[in-house]
C-alpha cells in the first residue's frame, strides 16, 4: 500500500544523504518535495501542512545544519514525526502510550478492559470488509489473548449476511448467535450480550449493518444498537482502497456515533496510503488493526513505529520475526538445520524452504520487510521476478520422482525434459533450481565444517553465482539484519544473515538486538 509513497521519499532522501553540509535551502526544497509526495499519496492536506510544518521546524534547527551526518538526521527527524502523526497523543507531538508488550490488549490489538463480556462494535459501509474482519478479530482474540468470543450479526437488510457470518464462524471455529428470523438489530445485540453472559463468553462482536453511503437511517440505528448493548470498543471498519474518501466516513462515523478505534482492510492492495497516515490525525481515533489479506488470519497490530519504518524504507525486521516465530514449524526447522550443518541438504529440503517463503508472504512479503532492500526488490521487479518464481520452482521439485529429489545428479537431459514438461516451464527453469540447489547444499557444507567468518565468506562466493536471479540482480551487502541462508534460497542462494543471527525457527537462534525467541 504504501510502495508508491516509499519510492518517492526514498529518492528525495538519497539526494539529502549524498549531499555533504545543508543549508536552509537544501531542507526547505526536500520538504517541499516531501509535502507533493504526501499528497499525491492522498494525505489529506491539513495532515500533510502541519507534518511538513513540523519537519521543517525542527530539520533547520542546529541539531541538523551543523550534524556530521545532516542528510540522516532530517530522515530520523521525519521518521520520529511519522510515528508521531500515526500514532497521535495527547498533546499531538507525543505518541499514545502503547499497551505493555505480550499483555491481551497489545495480543488482540483491543481494549479489553472491561467486564466479561466484552462488548465490541463493528461499523462501517458495505463493502468495506466488516463481517470478515469481524471474524478476523475474533481468530485474534481467541488465539493471541486466549479470550471465548461470541460473535452476532445485526445485519437483517444485506441478503444472507447473517448466514455469512454463520458459515465464517464455522470455518474458524468460533461460536455464532443462533438466528432468530424478524428480529430487529436492537433486539438482537441484547440477545447476544444475555448470551454472552449466560455462556461464560470473554467478548461478544457485534457486526452491525452497512450502507451504500452514510445516512439518517443508518446512524440512528447505529445509536440504538450502541444505547442497548453499550459497546466497549466501537470499531470503524474502512477500506483503504477508497482513499480520501475513507478518511471522510471515518469523521462522519466519530461524530455521529462516536469511535473507539478504526479497522484497516485491504493493506496490501496498491492504494496510495494516503488514508493510513491521515486518519489518526483527522479523527483523532487510532488505527488499531490492518486487514493485510483475504485469508482469516491475515490481521496485523497497527504499529506506528514499524509502519513508519516501511514507509522510509528501513524494514519491519520485528514484525517478519513475530511472523516467522508464528507461522513456521520450530520442529521441522530444528531437523533442517541439523542436515544443514552436516552438509545434507536434497531437493525435499528446497521444497521445504519454498513453501516457508510463502508463509512468510513470499519474496515480496518478505523483502517489504527488510531494511534496505528497496534496490534489490525494483531490480527484481524489472527482472520479472514475482512470487510466481516460487511456485514453478516448487512445481519443478514437485514433478520429479523420489530418488531425483533425493539425488539429482541422476537428472540427465531426457529427465529433465520430462520435469519441464510436468511442471509446464522450460529446461532453463528446470537449470536453474538444480544450480540453486547445488550451490546451497555447497554452501551449507563449507559452513558445517569452516563456521563462522570463514563459513560466510563461501556463502558469499556463492551469492556471485547468482543461482535463482536473473543477470542483473543483485542481493545488497550489508543489510543490518538479514535472511537466515535457508531464505534466502530462492533469491540467490542464500542472504548473508548479519552477525550470524537468523530468523527464530530457521535454524538460527536469534536475529541480533532481538533476544531471539520468546519462549512459549
Amino acid at each position: 500500500m504504501f510502495e508508491n509513497l516509499q519510492d518517492r521519499l526514498g529518492s528525495i532522501f538519497e539526494g539529502l544523504t549524498k549531499r555533504g553540509a545543508l543549508s536552509e535551502k537544501d531542507v526547505s526544497e526536500a520538504m517541499r518535495e516531501v509535502r507533493r509526495a504526501l499528497l499525491e499519496a492522498d494525505v489529506a492536506l491539513p495532515v500533510a501542512r502541519d507534518f511538513i510544518k513540523k519537519v521543517t521546524e525542527r530539520a533547520v534547527g542546529q541539531e541538523v545544519l551543523r550534524s556530521v551526518t545532516p542528510g540522516q538526521q532530517v530522515i530520523k527527524i521525519v521518521h520520529d514525526e511519522m510515528i508521531s502523526m500515526l500514532a497521535g497523543g495527547g498533546d499531538g507531538d507525543a505518541p499514545a502510550a502503547a499497551p505493555e508488550e505480550g499483555s491481551p490488549d497489545d495480543m488482540a490489538g483491543i481494549d479489553l478492559a472491561a467486564v466479561a463480556p466484552v462488548p465490541v462494535m463493528m461499523v462501517g459501509l458495505q463493502g468495506s470488509g466488516k463481517t470478515t474482519s469481524t471474524a478476523k478479530i475474533a481468530i485474534r482474540l481467541r488465539d493471541k489473548a486466549k479470550r471465548k468470543v461470541l460473535m452476532a450479526s445485526l445485519d437483517v437488510r444485506r441478503p444472507a449476511a447473517q448466514e455469512q457470518l454463520k458459515v465464517l464462524g464455522e470455518q474458524a471455529e468460533i461460536d455464532t448467535l443462533p438466528i432468530v428470523a424478524g428480529q430487529d438489530p436492537v433486539a438482537i445485540s441484547k440477545r447476544a450480550m444475555e448470551a454472552g453472559r449466560l455462556g461464560g463468553y470473554d467478548v461478544v462482536m457485534l457486526d452491525t449493518a452497512g450502507r451504500l453511503a452514510v445516512d439518517e437511517a443508518l446512524m440512528a440505528e447505529m445509536a440504538e444498537i450502541k444505547s442497548a448493548a453499550n459497546p466497549h470498543e466501537i470499531l470503524l471498519v474502512a477500506d483503504s482502497l477508497t482513499g480520501q474518501d475513507a478518511v471522510n466516513t471515518a469523521d462522519l462515523f466519530n461524530k455521529r456515533v462516536g469511535l473507539t478505534g478504526i479497522v484497516l482492510t485491504r493493506a496490501d492492495g496498491d492504494g496510495r496510503g494516503g488514508a493510513a497516515l491521515s486518519m489518526r490525525a483527522v479523527t483523532g481515533k487510532p488505527i488499531k488493526l490492518l486487514g493485510t489479506g483475504e485469508k482469516l488470519d491475515e490481521m496485523e497490530v497497527f504499529r506506528a513505529d514499524r509502519i513508519a519504518g516501511r514507509i522510509l524504507g528501513m524494514g519491519d525486521v520485528v514484525s517478519l520475526v513475530e511472523k516467522a516465530a508464528e507461522t513456521l514449524d520450530a520442529e521441522k526447522a530444528e531437523k533442517m538445520a541439523a542436515k544443514m550443518k552436516k552438509g545434507q541438504f536434497d531437493l525435499d529440503d528446497l521444497a521445504e524452504q519454498l513453501k516457508q517463503m510463502a508463509k512468510l508472504g513470499g519474496m515480496s512479503g518478505v523483502m517489504a520487510m527488510m531494511p534496505g532492500m528497496g534496490k534489490a526488490k525494483k531490480q527484481m521487479d524489472a527482472a520479472g521476478m514475482d512470487d510466481g518464481v516460487l511456485k514453478r520452482q516448487a512445481a519443478i521439485i514437485s514433478s520429479m520422482t523420489k530418488a531425483e529429489r533425493r539425488n539429482p545428479k541422476v537428472l540427465n537431459a531426457s529427465r529433465k525434459k520430462r520435469v519441464a514438461k510436468g511442471s509446464g516451464t522450460q529446461v532453463q527453469e528446470v537449470n536453474r533450481v538444480l544450480k540453486m540447489h547445488r550451490q546451497m547444499a555447497d554452501v551449507f557444507k563449507a559452513m558445517g565444517k569452516k563456521g563462522g567468518k570463514k563459513g560466510m565468506a563461501a556463502l558469499m562466493g556463492a551469492m556471485g553465482g547468482g543461482g535463482g536471479l536473473p543477470p542483473g540482480v543483485t542481493p545488497p551487502g550489508g543489510m543490518g539484519a538479514g535472511l537466515p541462508p535457508g531464505l534466502g534460497g530462492p533469491l540467490s542462494g542464500g542472504l548473508p544473515p548479519a552477525g550470524g543471527g537468523g530468523l527464530p525457527g530457521l535454524g538460527a537462534p536469534t536475529l541480533p538486538g532481538l533476544g531471539g525467541p520468546k519462549k512459549k
